[in-house]
């Protein structure tokens, strides 16, 4: 276990242990990970939005302070909720995006109630998550793969661990999921 994931893991225990500073020594430590995380997704939106990768952060980093009834085990778990949370806070304002009815697909929302940041609406991000939903139902840990993979960044080795699975398995599943999201983007 190298020193970063040991330091990592054992501020996540002092957290869930109720050590109030745990979370700001955590953010010192992850930020750059997930500035990487939000940086990934932000390439993969529109060119001339203006929603800045660093509020996405402190969006999803507010979200999982927030979230006190996690029993964070390690690293890798923290990194596959924060890939959860990030794709969670996109696709909320994708959705507030498209409830407005002006705009032509240019819609106005803003990452926080002050902010004044503008986020420029992809339709392509609904019709994913609602594909990604579908596929829930159908397999849950092949969609939780993708979430791992596409939203989180994890390698094939951390998004295996952190399902506790073997990388054969990852694999296979990885394959069903991206070719079953094809078909369903199509």
């Amino acid at each position: 276990m190298s020193e970063d994931t040991h330091s990592i893991t054992q501020i996540l225990q002092e957290w869930r242990s109720g050590s109030k500073d745990a979370a700001a020594r955590l953010m010192e430590l992850v930020y750059r990970e997930l500035h990487g995380m939000a940086s990934r997704e932000m390439r993969r939106e529109r060119g001339e939005h203006t929603l800045q990768t660093t509020a996405l952060v402190h969006e999803v980093y507010l979200r999982l302070c927030g979230a006190e009834t996690i029993q964070w085990n390690d690293r890798t778990h923290f990194f596959a909720v924060a890939a959860q949370q990030l794709r969670r806070v996109l696709v909320d304002h994708a959705r507030r995006a498209r409830s407005e009815k002006r705009g032509g697909g240019n819609i106005a929302a803003t990452l926080f109630d002050s902010d004044g940041v503008v986020w420029h609406f992809d339709e392509r991000l609904l019709a994913v998550d609602e594909a990604l939903s579908r596929l829930e139902t159908l397999d849950a840990r092949a969609a939780k793969v993708i979430e791992l993979r596409f939203f989180g960044g994890l390698t094939e080795n951390e998004a295996a661990e952190a399902l506790d699975i073997s990388l054969a398995t990852l694999k296979r599943d990885w394959d069903f999921a991206r070719s079953w999201l094809a078909t369903q983007l199509a």
